[in-house]
């Protein structure tokens, strides 16, 4: 056994101490914000007469860019950022996941645990970049430049911004079935042609909003998702009177080893993995919340946004499928909802919508935070323009959508220790208590190299126990031990106690 001298005793304790900080981050409204942020626009990236000249009193047009939000502009309640994460996150592609787990071989009762706890964890995670966003009024990706510098903090940021732009393209072309589905129950069809007005109409649609900032989106969300929630819970009621769902379903015969395997995946797919792939947005939209709002009303409406409508159709794509029925959305509405089809599969279209605008929007911002210089609606304008390439590409190509989607999906591998790095420097580093100011002037570390080697290497980490949809993304590890998948798990844990090391090396402390 190796001996504890007194300092690593002190250093253990301090370390210990740190963590209780994250709970300190939820006693009350911002305690700290008066010594640690400044609210004032430091960096802008506008200039002139370049915003639209008309702005409406009721929704104004969101003419801020990457600088603090001012706090006569916080004028977003922790209810109202409820509905953008609730919104965002009623999904056809949440329907589908939840059906995952009956595909994997797991019972209904193992599929709707998994998901249920698993969301616990990491919609918890997601609250706390929530909390994080409201405490600084920065967006997520200029958050970035603490633990990785200035310049470093543009590779996150670049990745961000491409990502964003794909999913625009991805999430489009997903709804374009939901549509025409619609279409079609009242008679009309009109091949690639009507694919691509549709197409053309749900992108303008989802750009105007974007184009016109958060407070649109804002709007948006806060007046269409308790519609599409009642929508929600009467085909939830459907659709159990309608099906016959298997609560007994026993799944397939499996190996303790080979269930375990079905349940590390689901989870990484639709329990805790979910929640985690979220956390590049938080900040974006969290920072406009009211200043006097307590980080404990934050913290619990981003993290029910994201749980509820998430767990809730998930439940509902499993149960289903327990059935027999089926996961693709488009089809199993017409089939099982009658009437109430159409209303249901508008439902389904309201998702990706939702979950564009906030794509569009952030990818903007991070465009702003790699030093971008234009102003924010020109760049989302841009990113539409590029989604809307990418978007008639797949439209012409659905094998090649398919497999971009996959690849998508797998690439996520960087989030979960980029987050743990984000989470070491403020919470435990920091305390909580960071200098705003110093993220936006030209004279702080442009590289902090123990932030983009921790990053590097947590990469490499979760990549080797990643079992992603494509073979480049199937790590050794995760090769070797069945196929289970626990990326996000190794990833964070080594990226996130490698920064620890190093900062600590670093500060002499």
């Amino acid at each position: 056994m190796g001996v504890c001298t007194s300092n690593q005793i002190g250093r253990t304790w301090m370390f210990l101490h740190s963590i209780v900080d994250l709970w300190r981050c939820f006693d009350g409204p911002n305690r700290r914000e008066g010594a640690t942020m400044s609210t004032r626009p430091i960096e802008p990236v506008a200039a002139g007469d370049d915003s639209p000249p008309e702005q409406s009193a009721a929704v104004p047009f969101d003419a801020h860019g990457i600088e603090p939000i001012a706090p006569t502009d916080r004028d977003c309640s922790p209810a109202e950022l409820f509905w953008i994460w609730c919104g965002a996150n009623i999904a056809p592609i949440n329907w589908v996941l939840g059906a995952l787990g009956i595909t994997l071989g797991l019972s209904l009762v193992e599929t709707l645990i998994v998901v249920a706890v698993g969301n616990l964890l990491g919609c918890a995670v997601f609250g706390v970049f929530n909390v994080i966003g409201h405490r600084t009024a920065v967006n997520q990706m200029v958050l970035g430049r603490a633990p990785f510098g200035r310049m470093g903090a543009r590779i996150p940021g670049l990745v961000q911004f491409l990502l964003t732009m794909g999913w625009v393209g991805v999430n489009t072309w997903v709804v374009l079935d939901l549509v025409l589905a619609v279409f079609a129950e009242f008679g009309v069809t009109g091949g690639l042609w009507l694919e691509v007005v549709v197409a053309a109409g749900i992108m303008v649609i989802q750009l105007a909003l974007a184009l016109y900032g958060f407070y649109a989106i804002r709007s948006f969300e806060k007046y269409t998702v308790p519609a599409t929630a009642v929508v929600m819970a009467v085909m939830t009621a459907l659709a159990f009177a309608a099906t016959d769902v298997q609560w007994s379903l026993a799944g397939h015969a499996m190996t303790a080893g080979e269930k375990f395997t079905a349940v590390t995946q689901l989870l990484t797919a639709i329990g805790i993995g979910w929640g985690l792939t979220w956390i590049p947005y938080a900040s974006d939209y969290s920072r406009f919340v009211r200043v006097g709002a307590s980080s404990r009303s934050v913290f619990w409406a981003s993290s029910l946004g994201m749980y509820v409508p998430t767990v809730w159709l998930a439940a509902v794509g499993a149960c289903l499928a327990s059935a027999g029925t089926g996961s693709d959305p488009s089809a199993l509405v017409v089939s099982t909802f009658g009437i109430m089809a159409v209303p249901v599969l508008l439902l389904l279209v309201h998702g990706p919508i939702a979950t564009n605008i906030l794509n569009l929007y952030s990818c903007s911002l991070a465009a702003l935070s790699i030093g971008v210089r234009m102003t924010r609606w020109k760049v989302t304008l841009l990113a539409g323009a590029v989604a809307s390439v990418v978007l008639a590409v797949f439209v012409q190509a659905d094998s090649f959508a398919h497999a971009f989607d996959n690849w998508l999906v797998s690439i996520l591998v960087w989030i979960s220790p980029w987050a743990a790095i984000m989470l070491v420097d403020y919470v435990v580093l920091r305390r909580g208590a960071l200098d705003v100011t110093s993220l936006y002037r030209e004279d702080s570390a442009r590289w902090n190299h123990a932030g983009l080697v921790s990053l590097a290497v947590g990469i490499v980490a979760g990549w080797s126990w990643q079992y992603g949809l494509v073979p480049a993304m199937q790590g050794p590890i995760a090769t070797s031990f069945g196929n289970t998948d626990f990326s996000w798990l190794s990833g964070s844990l080594v990226a996130g106690g490698l920064y620890w090391v190093l900062r600590r090396r670093a500060t002499g402390r």
